[in-house]
C-alpha cells in the first residue's frame, strides 16, 4: 500500500487547488455574509468546472465523466474541502446511486447530471427518521402502474440548487421490518412541495429543504433499482459519501493548521511570536499529528474501495476520525487567534461553526461508533 502521488495525481492535485483558490475563495465572504449563492454565481463556477474536466469526476469516463477511482477523487475532494460546501457542491459530483439507472433513467437522468444540464439531491432524513432510518413514514403506495407518495423530508442538502431528487421510502414490511425503495422525481411533479428548511450555522449558503410529499403520483419507471431493495442500493453506492466528509475533513483541516501557523509564527505577544510558546507550538504538532492520522486512514480506505475490499467499517474509521480530528483543529485555531478567532472579520470562527455539522450528517460519530464496535463484537456473537 504505497501512497506516493504519480505525476498525473500530483498534477491533478495542482489543477483541484488552483481552481479553489481562484474560483471558490474570492466568492466566500459573499457567500457566507448573504447566505446565498445567485444562480449566476452558481453558472459561472459550474462552467469554469466543466471547462477544466473537473465536473462530475467520479462517474465513469465512457458515460461521459472523469473517469477517477475512489482513490483519486479522494485526492479531488480533499482539495475542494478546502472552501466552504456552497461553493464546493457547485463542482458537481453526481451522487453514486445514479450509477443504478437503467433503461430511460440513463438519458432521462444520468448523462443530463454527468453533463451538468440537471442537478440531483438526494432524501432519506425525515423528522422522526434520523439515524434510524428504517422508521421512515414517507411512504410510496403501489397504484396500478403508478406509485403515489406521500411525507415529508427535511434535512435535505442543496434541495433548492438541484431540478429533481433521488428519494427513499417506504414501500412494504417483510419480518417486522420497513423495506425501502428509491424513486427519481422531478421537483415539477403535482403534489410535491420544496421549501427552505431552518437557517443552519454552518456552511451558509448550503441549504436544507424540507420536501412534501401530497398523494404525489410518479410512474412506476421512476423507481431506482428494484423493489424494497433499496437499502441493498444505497449500501452499494452510498458509502462514499462518509468518505467524502472524511476527505473534506482533512482539506479544510490542512486550511485552518496554514492559517493557525501564519499567524503563531507573526503575532508576537510579551516580545516574541507565539509560535515559540509552547502552550502554542504544542496545539500545532497535534494538530498536524491528526490531519496526518485522518489522511491515513482516509487514503486507506479509499485505496481498498479501488481494489473492491472496502467495509462499512473502514469508511466509518475514516469519517470518524477525521471528522472529530477537525473540531479539535479548528477549535485550537480559534484558541491560537485568540479573540480575533471569535470576529468575522476572519474566516476561523467560519471554519469552527462549519467543522460542527461533519460529526452529525452522513452518520452522527454514535453511529459511525455502533458500526465499529458491532464489526468488533458480531463475530464474538456479543
Amino acid at each position: 500500500m504505497n501512497f506516493s502521488l504519480s505525476t498525473e495525481q500530483l498534477m491533478l492535485v495542482e489543477t483541484v487547488r488552483r481552481f479553489v483558490e481562484t474560483e471558490l475563495y474570492p466568492h466566500e465572504d459573499l457567500v457566507e455574509k448573504a447566505d446565498d449563492i445567485s444562480p449566476d454565481l452558481a453558472a459561472q463556477v459550474r462552467a469554469r468546472a466543466l471547462e477544466m474536466g473537473l465536473y462530475a469526476a467520479n462517474m465513469p469516463a465512457e458515460l461521459g465523466g472523469g473517469g477517477l477511482g475512489t482513490f483519486d477523487t479522494t485526492l479531488m475532494e480533499r482539495e475542494l474541502g478546502r472552501a466552504g460546501y456552497g461553493l464546493q457542491m457547485l463542482v458537481a459530483r453526481p451522487s453514486n446511486i445514479l450509477r443504478g439507472c437503467t433503461g430511460g433513467q440513463i438519458e432521462e437522468y444520468l448523462l443530463p447530471t454527468i453533463r451538468g444540464e440537471r442537478h440531483d439531491c438526494l432524501a432519506m432524513t425525515e423528522p422522526d427518521a434520523g439515524s434510524d432510518v428504517r422508521s421512515m413514514r414517507t411512504f410510496a403506495r403501489r397504484d396500478g402502474g403508478d406509485f403515489v407518495i406521500n411525507g415529508t423530508k427535511h434535512f435535505i442538502s442543496h434541495a433548492d440548487m438541484a431540478d429533481y431528487v433521488i428519494l427513499c421510502a417506504a414501500t412494504g414490511e417483510a419480518g417486522g421490518r420497513r423495506t425501502i425503495s428509491c424513486f427519481l422525481v422531478d421537483f415539477d411533479t403535482p403534489g410535491l412541495t420544496r421549501r427552505r428548511g431552518p437557517k443552519c450555522v454552518s456552511h451558509r449558503g448550503y441549504h436544507q429543504c424540507e420536501l412534501i410529499f401530497e398523494d404525489c403520483r410518479v410512474p412506476a419507471s421512476s423507481l431506482l433499482g428494484e423493489l424494497d431493495k433499496g437499502f441493498d442500493l444505497m449500501g452499494q453506492w452510498l458509502g462514499s459519501t462518509r468518505l467524502q466528509v472524511a476527505t473534506t475533513s482533512v482539506g479544510r483541516g490542512q486550511r485552518v493548521l496554514e492559517m493557525a501557523a501564519q499567524w503563531a509564527a507573526t503575532r508576537k505577544q510579551f516580545g516574541q511570536s507565539i509560535g515559540k510558546f509552547q502552550g502554542t507550538a504544542f496545539k500545532l504538532a497535534d494538530m498536524q499529528t491528526e490531519l496526518a492520522a485522518a489522511e491515513l486512514l482516509t487514503f486507506q480506505a479509499a485505496w481498498k474501495d479501488d481494489q473492491g475490499c472496502m467495509t462499512d467499517t473502514d469508511a466509518a474509521m475514516a469519517k470518524l476520525f477525521a471528522s472529530e480530528a477537525l473540531a479539535r483543529i479548528t477549535d485550537n485555531a480559534l484558541q491560537i487567534f485568540g479573540g480575533m478567532g471569535l470576529m468575522d472579520e476572519l474566516p476561523i470562527e467560519r471554519f469552527w461553526r462549519d467543522a460542527r455539522v461533519e460529526r452529525i450528517w452522513d452518520g452522527t460519530s454514535e453511529i459511525q461508533r455502533h458500526i465499529i464496535s458491532r464489526a468488533i463484537l458480531r463475530p464474538l456473537e456479543a
